[in-house]
């Protein structure tokens, strides 16, 4: 059996999910792994290239991946993994009934956006303006963004988008956001801030922005907190799913799965740094703590 994984950036992660489901590479299983490299322009062509190999399952890693390779076959299985919204974008009809060769995990990370801009008030109680990081080249961001909107008004605070989808534009970006007056920063979800997280939490640390991101790694960085789901659990799940697949399940039988576990994670040596006082309120329900 044949088994591709088309991202942006190449992930071993899965090999290891699927040795520990049995899988021998070479003797029971070949993975394929192709990588985009941040270069989005690119994913089309890599996903016709693995369908071309007539690979037994595809799985995609985040939005771009995942429309890429629904455009590409509409036969061989596809197993998405991401925080987008996959109705929303039209590759499933529905959670629970995917319809079609497609199905996977979705964090739907817009509907994390509003708890995060809710943790950022609470943590910052005067905040009233507040700068969004987005990436207008995502789908998945743009979904985000929108989604944002309504937690906003109902929390009084207003939001100054800032879009960068260039690395060298991320300098120019925070400096927006500090002549727009806003007193902190919400990253959202796009594999593109991920590939330049130490700058971004470096540029927010430089600014003493509170910032709030949308996976953990970011406050190992040296970022303020973060809240979202599991960073391990896509991986996981995903993998258990290809594993049916590959066991004769079809994607239209297996309802997309949503996170079951949610992680607030807080750096007190950065709000320290930026002379900030984590209310206790917040702290008390971090799930893990940087000291």
């Amino acid at each position: 059996m044949r088994f591709a994984h088309l991202s942006r950036r190449s992930s071993r992660q899965f090999g290891r999910e699927f040795r520990a489901l049995g899988y021998a590479e070479g003797k029971n299983i070949i993975f394929e792994y192709r990588s985009a490299e941040d270069k989005l322009e690119r994913l089309p062509a890599l996903a016709d290239e693995l369908v071309r190999l007539k690979v037994d399952v595809l799985l995609a890693s985040l939005t771009p991946a995942a429309v890429a390779a629904k455009n590409a076959t509409r036969t061989i299985p596809i197993v998405f993994h991401g925080g987008f919204d996959p109705v929303a974008l039209g590759l499933v009809d529905s959670l629970a009934r995917p319809g079609g060769n497609i199905t996977g995990f979705t964090a739907i990370a817009s509907a994390l956006a509003g708890k995060r801009l809710d943790l950022l008030k609470e943590t910052v109680s005067t905040l009233s303006r507040l700068a969004v990081l987005w990436d207008p080249q995502n789908p998945g961001s743009a979904q985000q963004w929108k989604e944002s909107q309504l937690p906003a008004r109902e929390l009084a605070l207003q939001l100054h988008p800032i879009e960068v989808s260039s690395a060298d534009k991320f300098e120019d970006g925070f400096k927006e956001a500090i002549r727009a007056r806003s007193a902190a920063l919400a990253v959202l979800a796009s594999p593109f801030f991920y590939t330049n997280q130490q700058q971004l939490v470096d540029l927010a640390a430089k600014n003493r922005l509170p910032a709030i991101y949308p996976r953990p790694d970011f406050v190992e960085s040296g970022g303020l907190m973060s809240y979202g789901a599991d960073r391990f659990e896509p991986s996981r799940r995903a993998a258990l799913m290809v594993d049916k697949i590959l066991k004769g399940a079809k994607p239209a039988d297996l309802p997309v799965e949503q996170p079951t576990k949610f992680e607030l994670v807080i750096n007190l040596r950065t709000a320290k740094q930026i002379g900030l006082t984590i209310p206790p309120n917040v702290l008390a329900r971090a799930d893990r703590v940087f000291k």
